[in-house]
């Protein structure tokens, strides 16, 4: 089942496993939260975490519809630049503040204020104005009209956050998380764990419905698997696909595989030789047999991509997928000067067990073509430093780079912009192709603007086209959320973006 996208209203050590008590569930997840502010992250994982204790005004269901939350409604002016909107009444922070306008115009002045640095300032930063009209009313202004701005409201970093808090704390706001979420925070150890405890004044009648919730890293793949198999854990995400079939035979578990919007893809640094030359990059999409990795890495839960953004995110526009044709490439590197191949170096920007095998695989293939490549899996420290904060675009190391992306707005500017405009090159985003085109850019820009769906629609997908031209990537499979929990739980969901929606959670006795 594909989601659409429509706006709308390792081996375990312990040999006993501790008994879970019954009104706390243990979510263990494949990377540990680098904070707990939801302005000040990038990583889908850290957000699902925060939404524990933060709401927005919006947010996405299970479909990437785009609910109301403590907004209740909002009016748009017809020049598509001003937004009024309605909030909740009632509500409070877990401090006791209440949540009004004086609180949307706090926490959108912080993440607009460059001083900050948050990492989601490009976000919002099309905001001009906010201005409270009521205790329950808001007026924001854009510069510029902003299509994508409710989708933006609706993902998990456009939380609200306690003033009182964030006048408390400033920057430690990152490790004493105050929101309007279903629970309280109650302690972070780092690398360890994060829990929150039940919120009695939580506004949904009947939630939350456990007293308590605890989020554990377990980076290595075969741990999460075994702690699932002890007892240990009521949830794990993600799963290792290899092991899918052997956990779905436990009847203590439910194991559910869904269609993602996670593109896996293969960068290519354009202002570098010899990937400055289109034929190189063709050589190198040519020389990849996607439906073998999607079988070798990802055990047959994962589809070659068949274009630049997934479907079922909103504008997405199908293409046919690259052709394996190995003697084309040849072909296409004998042209480029490039006969006898040529040596470079293939980042993974992860270190699981699946990019392990993708970046393996990939290596193999490349080297059928001549093309030797020296194959690394960055921790995440060298990851920011040797490429998301690379300072200058000339010098910057990175080559080959296998990553992915989903656009957790739902829609076609955040799988684009990000990821393929000018605008993008580290270390502003992640435009790690160094990848240039006006056209494509002066498409992104357009389509922003416009309020008509049909020319947007248009306007995205020759983009879309003009990037498969132009070939800075080789986009190679789209992947399946694959996660499980205990028999007991029940009202927890990964989303299409590999965010995870946890307010439901409940466990039987």
């Amino acid at each position: 089942m594909i989601l659409r996208s429509l706006l709308a209203t390792g081996l375990f050590c312990g040999l006993i496993a501790p008994a879970l008590a019954a009104g706390d569930p243990i979510l263990v997840l494949g990377n540990q939260p680098e904070t707990l502010d939801p302005y000040n992250t990038n990583t889908t994982l850290t957000t699902a975490v925060t939404k524990s204790f933060y709401e927005g005004l919006f947010e996405f269901d299970k479909d990437l519809k785009v609910q109301n939350v403590l907004a209740e409604s909002y009016e748009v002016s017809t020049d598509g630049l001003t937004y009024t909107f309605k909030l909740r009444e009632g509500v409070k922070f877990h401090d006791g503040t209440p949540f009004d306008g004086n609180a949307v115009k706090a926490n959108l002045e912080r993440v607009l204020n460059p001083e900050n640095r948050l990492a989601r300032y490009n976000q919002f930063n099309r905001i001009r104005t906010i201005e409270v009209v009521s205790p329950v009313s808001v007026r924001i202004t854009l510069k510029e009209p902003f299509g994508p701005f409710i989708n933006s409201l609706a993902h998990a970093s456009a939380a609200m956050i306690s003033p009182a808090a964030l006048q408390k704390w400033g920057k430690d706001i990152a490790f004493h998380p105050v929101g309007t979420g279903p629970f309280t925070f109650v302690e972070w150890k780092q690398t360890d764990s994060v829990k929150g405890a039940k919120f009695a004044g939580y506004w949904q009648a009947g939630l939350p419905k456990v007293d308590s919730i605890t989020w554990k890293p377990v980076p290595e793949n075969g741990t999460r698997a075994a702690m699932l198999q002890t007892g240990e854990a009521d949830f794990a995400f993600p799963l290792p696909y290899e092991q899918a079939k052997a956990l779905g035979e436990n009847k203590k578990l439910k194991v559910i595989a869904q269609d993602s919007i996670i593109g896996r893809y293969l960068s290519m640094n354009m202002l570098q030789k010899p990937f400055d030359d289109p034929r190189v990059r063709q050589a190198i999409n040519y020389a990849i047999n996607k439906e073998a990795l999607a079988k070798v890495a990802f055990s047959g839960y994962a589809t070659p991509a068949k274009g630049i953004v997934p479907a079922g995110v909103l504008y997405a526009h199908p293409m046919n997928a690259w052709p394996y044709d190995p003697a084309k490439a040849r072909q296409l590197l004998k042209e480029a000067g490039y006969a006898n191949g040529f040596e470079t170096t293939l980042w993974s920007a992860y270190t699981t067990s699946t990019a392990q095998k993708a970046i393996q695989f990939v290596q193999q293939q490349l080297a059928q073509v001549g093309i030797k490549v020296q194959t690394q899996a960055l921790e995440p420290g060298q990851r920011v430093e040797w490429v998301q904060t690379a300072p200058d675009p000339k010098t910057a190391r990175v080559r080959l780079y296998y990553a992915g992306w989903s656009s957790s707005t739902g829609e076609a500017d955040w799988a684009l912009r990000p990821l393929l405009s000018t605008e993008a090159w580290p270390p502003k985003l992640n435009n790690t192709a160094y990848y240039s085109n006006p056209e494509v850019d002066a498409l992104i820009a357009k389509a922003l603007v416009t309020t008509s769906d049909a020319e947007k629609a248009d306007l995205y997908a020759k983009a879309q086209e003009q990037i498969m031209k132009d070939a800075p990537w080789a986009p190679l499979v789209v992947e399946q959320n694959l996660y499980a929990t205990s028999s007991r739980l029940s009202g927890v969901v990964v989303m299409p973006d590999g965010n995870i929606d946890s307010r439901q959670v409940a466990v039987a006795p």
